[in-house]
């Protein structure tokens, strides 16, 4: 697969399913969401359904969902402003034109006294018809309507800063939580379809094409007893016998069915980056199970044992330890794929299962800008009784998005100068 294309599909699927929990638990909770994106800057595709635009940006760096109320309301209509309305069937307010009235000639011209479109969806103004003030009710999915581009308008109670702690803190959850449930889900369907490597037993699974062992005579189920006069008793232990022994004959002792067998295998090398040394090879894989009480365990194994590694690098930071080559940025994890994708789709969905463990962690840690920032914010307001002022809060998230801006930058530079300089 090529390696930008296998990216693409990768960060769109990870990043639509992060911000699918988003949107998922805040419908729930009744919020307005306004905009479901996949990515950052200019809009390339752009649909509506129900309450939602789902849009794609041309930016492929995240994505977010747009909730009412997270944000003070772009657009303020005070006394005084002249604005056109069109009524629904039960006489309510359906829409709102602000500016270029003229293109809507069915919209009633008035001028505003005094107007609620969070508590009670009223305007009060003063029409042509000289009747003095009229009172129009407003129907709760109205559109504001500027510069002729449609925003249904937020009532309270539709806003994500009327709900409680527990409610917002959910919402924000939400997406993080289903980074680690596609995880576990993409390695559930790897051990289902793959199988799940069994290292308990020294048995032979498949075998690769021109295999030394099957060559030789040995066959998939045979369990080893020894080899290389060695004994053996699980599968780590035999391929540390092999490894020891490149280019050389080996003699294998083991059983099928029920019967000893014994042959020489002539081993190939292959050099092990992580010894820096060659390694003796057979051409034989572990035994797998295809079961799914076996793919439940190794999905949630897997999860584990990855959240357990990233968190053991994150606590470098405090030790002090900690070095840029610990992590990477588009660069080294465009690098990365392409390696992944070279092996085979079944390696690359647990390297996308990896990042995407990986996505949630990180979304997790009490940074401003990201959704652990945020819960903290929500734990702050529980703690308090009250929110923490929006503008100051959003002041804080900017800063925090630009530091960490600035730290993709150089994690970005370090990946170049270890990839390519």
């Amino acid at each position: 697969m090529d390696t930008f294309i296998a990216v693409i599909i990768i960060f769109g699927v990870l990043v639509a399913v992060h911000e699918w929990g988003h949107l998922y638990v805040a419908k729930k909770a009744g919020i307005l969401c306004r905009e479901f994106a996949i990515g950052f800057g200019p809009k390339i595709f752009s649909t509506k359904r129900n309450e939602t635009v789902y849009t794609v940006r041309l930016l492929p760096l995240g994505g977010f969902v747009r909730m009412a109320g997270e944000d003070p309301e772009e657009v303020e209509i005070k006394p005084g402003y002249e604005i056109g309305l069109v009524f629904n069937a039960n006489e309510q307010v359906s829409k709102i034109i602000v500016n270029n009235k003229s293109k809507h000639p069915e919209a009633k011209i008035v001028s505003v006294e005094r107007i609620d479109l969070e508590e009670r969806l009223m305007i009060e103004a003063y029409t042509d018809d000289e009747e003095g003030i009229q009172t129009f009710s407003v129907d709760e999915k109205c559109d504001l309507i500027v510069d002729e581009k449609a925003e249904q308008i937020a009532p309270l109670n539709r806003q994500f800063r009327s709900k409680s702690p527990l409610k917002k803190a959910l919402a924000i959850f939400a997406g993080p939580m289903m980074n680690f449930v596609l995880a576990f889900v993409a390695l559930l369907l790897v051990g289902l379809v793959n199988g799940v490597p069994q290292y308990d037993n020294a048995a032979f699974g498949e075998f690769s094409d021109n295999s030394p062992a099957k060559e030789a005579g040995l066959e998939q189920g045979d369990e080893v007893n020894s080899i290389a006069g060695e004994s053996v008793s699980n599968w780590d232990e035999m391929t540390a016998v092999i490894q020891e022994h490149p280019n050389e004959e080996i003699n294998v002792e083991a059983i099928r069915d029920g019967e000893r067998i014994s042959t020489s295998v002539e081993t190939y090398s292959r050099y092990d980056e992580m010894s820096e040394q060659e390694v003796g090879m057979i051409g034989v894989q572990a035994p797998t199970d295809h079961s799914l009480i076996q793919s439940v365990q190794y999905g949630g194994t897997q999860v584990f044992e990855v959240s357990k590694v990233i968190f053991d690098t994150l606590s470098l930071i405090i030790t002090g330890e900690f070095s840029l080559d610990f992590v990477s940025g588009p660069v080294g994890i465009y690098n990365y794929t392409g390696e992944a994708a070279s092996i085979g789709i079944f390696f690359l969905i647990q390297f996308a299962a990896m990042l995407s463990v990986n996505l949630g962690i990180v979304n997790l840690l009490p940074l401003p800008a990201l959704d652990g920032g945020r819960l903290l914010f929500i734990g702050y307001e529980a703690i308090r009784g009250k929110p923490v002022d929006p503008q100051k809060e959003g002041l804080i998230h900017f800063f925090g998005f630009a530091l960490l801006f600035l730290f993709m930058l150089v994690v970005t530079w370090n990946d170049i100068n270890n990839f390519f300089l």
